[in-house]
């Protein structure tokens, strides 16, 4: 079916709101906004689903969230216990948020799935931990990260706290298709809570997610003690974190946590940031100007739905930096396996979990502690299922996980990014090494000296539309069929791919890969220098990494400068 037929079908359809009608009656004249509104179906993947708001097949609305509830309602209803069980639902400050949340839960009561609804925002890691609190089959939360405002989405987790398998994911889509668009089950809200059907949330699972997290500490004498001396500006972003974040920090005696006015209350339009992404330096500004006024040397931030950490500190130059995702999780790495091992508590069957994104400097902490480190394709969920894994197994003792993309995990509570507790680890790191007369940004140096200097750098190439996807595609064909041997002059050693599933060494050798297929490249070459290109799975983005390590910083940063000239030269010529 035409994009053209499909339009007119929504146009006519009878049970369309009125506002989205006349949304569609805007665009009669405009064939490409009809084009990019309908060509395609929003696709349902591990993260969900993610798109521009607005009407249309190929954007987030509420007959897109009543669809793919029932779909998901269909695929719950086929696995043993899942009515009983039921689903639990959190949402983000996103436009639109609380309305998609309800509409999902109308849907799965319809259908007959026990359902709870968080009655007010609630964090990922807070949703994480009550679906395994509460025995749930499922979870979903209405968020699209810490995209722009014009972006929601929909994120399904399974019953131990992450999100769902590509298998799993595959067979919701496979029932979603089988889903007329306005045809789903849709319950009255209000009789479906007065029945029970739709359980309102909140204060019992909170409760228990605080209570359990602050066990995390790993120095709470320490904290209570310096807890109010040291001064800590914090930023929600606008977004959910502002209250788990302020209630966790507070209750573990940080009692000199100062927030962000302009960006503490909830608002899904971000106006004071270009977007709320803890990744930009950009979204700091008005935290570090408050810092400067309250003597603050640390700020934190976390993006809308609180997965993502951002840490900006002040040297003791007097400049303010921003830490980079891998950054950040050298540093709490390092926070936590020294301390564990300090206090003589590190235990031998340890395990730290990274993706192959990011940073190798978390292998030689880890190795300089005896603590074994694995790791997994890009995306949290692979961590996730690693933690359910070993503590379901007992193999293994999960101490953290982490991505460059600034997420973190501590004690496996969450199976997802949990920026909540991270905040309390950052901050903790901060008191103890004040304690030293250090920073921050003095620890990272310390590591450094310690392990040797290691740096990466990432870039995202955005390109929208049907059009920018069939770049990407071409982009990364283009890479498979004509294989680069090399990159800024230095020798590739062995080239992964993992589509394919293989690793191919210059010397000749050959080997499986034992990781799950992803439509990713990865190289590493002579001098220990990394590259990885893959497109996101979340947005239309391709997404370049990049990582070296070099015994100065100068040559560090001379390496890593010849290779993104490099790729990047090759790249823009293939998305031309």
């Amino acid at each position: 079916m035409d994009t053209k037929t499909v339009y007119v079908s929504w146009l006519n359809e009878p049970t369309l709101d009125e506002t989205s009608r006349a949304e569609l009656r805007a665009i009669a004249n405009d064939a490409q906004e009809m084009e990019e509104r309908f060509y395609r179906e929003l696709e349902f993947g591990t993260a969900g689903l993610r798109g521009i708001l607005g009407a249309g097949t190929n954007r987030m609305n509420v007959y897109v969230v009543r669809r793919a509830t029932q779909g998901l309602s269909n695929y719950l209803l086929s696995c043993p216990g899942a009515k009983e069980r039921g689903v639990c639902i959190a949402y983000d400050p996103r436009l639109f948020s609380p309305e998609f949340a309800k509409e999902a839960a109308c849907v799965l009561a319809a259908n007959g799935i026990q359902t709870y609804l968080f009655s007010t925002l609630h964090s990922v890691p807070q949703l994480s931990f009550a679906v395994q609190h509460l025995g749930c089959m499922a979870g979903i939360v209405i968020t699209a990260s810490h995209n722009p405002s014009k972006y929601n989405g929909y994120k399904v987790y399974w019953a131990y706290g992450g999100q769902a398998s590509p298998e799993q994911a595959a067979a919701i889509f496979d029932e979603i298709q089988l889903v007329p668009m306005f045809s789903p089950r849709v319950a009255d809200y209000d009789a479906a809570v007065a029945s029970g059907a739709i359980r309102l949330v909140g204060k019992e699972e909170d409760e228990a997610y605080y209570a359990a997290t602050e066990q995390l500490l790993l120095d709470p004498d320490l904290v209570r003690r310096r807890g109010g001396d040291l001064p800590i500006v914090y930023t929600p972003l606008h977004g959910s974190g502002a209250v788990p974040v302020r209630e966790l920090l507070s209750r573990v005696g940080l009692s000199n946590v100062i927030t962000v006015p302009e960006q503490s209350a909830p608002d899904g339009r971000f106006p004071t940031v270009t977007a709320p992404n803890p990744e930009d330096p950009n979204a700091f500004r008005l935290a570090i100007a408050l810092a400067e006024e309250k003597g603050a040397r640390v700020c934190l931030a976390t993006d809308p739905d609180a997965d993502r950490l951002g840490v900006a500190v002040k040297t003791k130059a007097d400049e303010w930096v921003t830490l980079t995702g891998n950054q950040i999780g050298c540093i709490l790495l390092e926070h936590i396996l020294s301390s564990m091992s300090r206090q003589k508590r590190l235990p031998k069957n340890g395990v730290v979990i990274k993706s192959i994104v990011s940073t190798r400097l978390a292998d030689a902490i880890c190795a300089a502690y005896g603590v074994a480190l694995e790791n997994v394709m890009t995306g949290f969920r692979f961590i996730g299922e690693k933690v359910d894994e070993y503590q379901t197994s007992g193999e293994k003792t999960f101490l953290f996980g982490f991505e460059e993309s600034f997420g973190f995990l501590a004690g496996g509570l969450a199976r997802d990014k949990d920026a909540v507790c991270a905040a309390m680890l950052a901050a903790e790191a901060c008191i103890a090494y004040a304690e030293r007369g250090m920073t921050l940004s003095d620890a990272l140096d310390e590591i450094y000296a310690t392990y040797g200097f290691y740096s990466e750098s990432v870039k995202s190439y955005t390109l929208e539309g049907k059009e920018g996807m069939e770049k990407i595609a071409g982009a990364m064909a283009a890479l498979r069929s004509n294989p680069p041997q090399s990159f800024a002059g230095t020798a590739i050693v062995t080239a992964e791919d993992y589509l394919a599933r293989r690793c191919v060494n210059t010397d000749g050798t050959a080997c499986d890969i034992a990781l799950p297929k992803s439509d990713t490249l990865r190289w590493l070459l002579l001098d220990e220098s990394w590259i990885v290109i893959r497109p996101s799975g979340t947005e239309p983005k391709l997404k370049l990494y990049i990582g070296a390590r070099a015994k100065t910083k100068e040559q560090l940063f001379a390496t890593l400068s010849a290779l993104m000239q490099d790729v990047d030269g090759l790249l823009k010529g293939y998305l031309a």
